[in-house]
């Protein structure tokens, strides 16, 4: 945490006791540079011969530092530098109970569900969060910016999957909206204020408008994988394949393959998975080459939270890079809950609303269970690089305070978040031109 800006990582071993035990973690005491860390990577795999990869945090509270243009000691980004980050961290943290990082409405303007439980301006320094710093501390905008580097340095050092988890510190997977135990033990739930009121950063900034308190967090996130077994070593292998998705706590389930040959007649194959592995790639896969006059399709599969909301809309976020190195984004609703149609590349009309804030319920008398849908990229160019991925949004639901004020009879913040429309991201897919 140089300067109190949060540059942590998560180390994941595919090992077991006996080889972890060989090795003293590496620590903050040891150094604040996620190069040494790599160093370190590397050494315990050429000791015991086994594996490991690292997840950085959120960067929605680095101050700028967590996708930045330069290392952390300030030299420029090397093919050297990328080959090692895109090797030592496949997985990225977009989403947990200290805010969404998938993006923001400075960053992505015409995303109309872009503002998600964002903390800005936030870090735990002194420092607010300026404008120049937004950039690089949000995953849709590095994932953007991963293109540019890899047109210049023929390595994208910002290659990553992406997760969800949950960061409390109470041992507690407590990630449901009314089930919501805190992030620490302090805000175990009660009527105390201190549940609500904390300050969890900008303390030590004077101005209040930077400071975030605990009534302002998210119920925490999860990490989907697909696995063919559930053993550690399959779990590992899908994670460093990036073949994983997050959630914000909801247990949707959403798949998604892409390739130049699926067609929609091919979501309702018995063997959806077997043929689509043999004729695509999944989330985390790569694409490359376009066959003349051909553009990917992709394939998504949406399930809702067997216990939870219905779906309200499956959407597709393309990034890509131009001819002339500029960076570009855009939103495509490609499957609508209710009988919806697509009008200018969205749902024709929102899903609706059913939640009772007084009594923390909703029903599910809207949406879909499940959705699904084929599309092709109407604006693919062969000569462009670019990335997909899917974004799975739930109908409106109650969030945790709606509960807590339903059951402590609290009068909370008037800017308190009493429901949201909770969601999945997937890793996502990239298409690179022929060199």
């Amino acid at each position: 945490m140089p300067e109190g800006a949060n540059l942590h990582r998560n180390v994941i071993f595919r090992d077991g006791k006996a080889k972890a035990d060989t090795i003293v973690p590496f620590s903050n005491y040891d150094s604040q540079d996620p190069e040494d860390l790599w160093k370190f990577l590397q050494a315990y795999e050429a000791k015991t011969g086994g594996k490991l990869l690292a997840i950085a945090h959120n960067g929605n509270l680095s101050d700028g530092l967590m996708f930045d243009d330069v290392t952390l000691s300030g030299e420029p980004l090397t093919r050297d530098y990328a080959e090692r980050r895109s090797r030592w961290e496949p997985l990225y943290e977009v989403t947990q109970i200290k805010g969404d990082g998938e993006t923001l409405p400075a960053l992505s303007p015409k995303d109309e569900f872009a503002d998600y439980y964002t903390w800005e301006p936030a870090s735990f320094s002194a420092k607010a969060t300026t404008p120049e710093m937004l950039p690089k501390e949000y995953a849709r905008e590095a994932l953007k910016r991963g293109l540019a580097f890899e047109e210049r340095l023929g390595v994208n050092p910002f290659k990553f999957g992406l997760i969800g988890s949950t960061d409390a510190h109470t041992s507690i997977p407590a990630i449901e909206e009314s089930n919501f135990f805190g992030k620490i033990s302090a805000a175990e739930p009660s009527g105390n204020p201190l549940r609500y009121e904390e300050i969890v950063n900008g303390r030590e900034n004077p101005d209040p408008e930077v400071k975030t308190r605990l009534y302002q967090s998210m119920a925490g996130g999860l990490t989907a994988i697909w696995a063919r077994e559930n053993t550690r070593e399959a779990l590992w292998d899908a994670m460093a394949r990036k073949e994983a998705f997050a959630t914000t706590g909801t247990r949707i389930r959403v798949r998604v393959f892409a390739g130049w040959d699926l067609a929609a007649a091919d979501l309702d194959r018995s063997d959806f998975a077997v043929y689509a592995y043999e004729h695509g790639v999944p989330m985390g896969g790569d694409l490359a080459d376009a066959p003349r006059g051909k553009a990917p399709t992709l394939l998504i599969r949406a399930v809702r939270d067997p216990d939870g909301a219905n779906l309200d809309r499956v959407q597709i976020i393309k990034g890509w890079l131009d001819a002339s190195g500029e960076t570009h984004e855009r939103i495509y609703d490609v499957a609508c809950a209710d009988g919806r149609g697509v009008k200018a590349r969205r749902c024709d009309r929102a899903v609706g609303d059913t939640v009772n804030v007084e009594a923390a319920t909703f029903s599910n008398s809207i949406g879909d269970p499940y959705l699904a849908a084929a599309w092709t990229d109407p604006d693919f160019d062969a000569e462009q690089r670019a990335f997909y991925y899917v974004r799975v949004l739930e109908i409106p639901t109650p969030t945790w305070l709606a509960f807590d004020k339903k059951y402590f009879k609290v009068d909370l913040p008037a800017d308190a978040q009493m429901k949201s429309q909770e969601r999945a991201y997937t890793s996502p897919i990239w298409y690179t031109p022929k060199s």
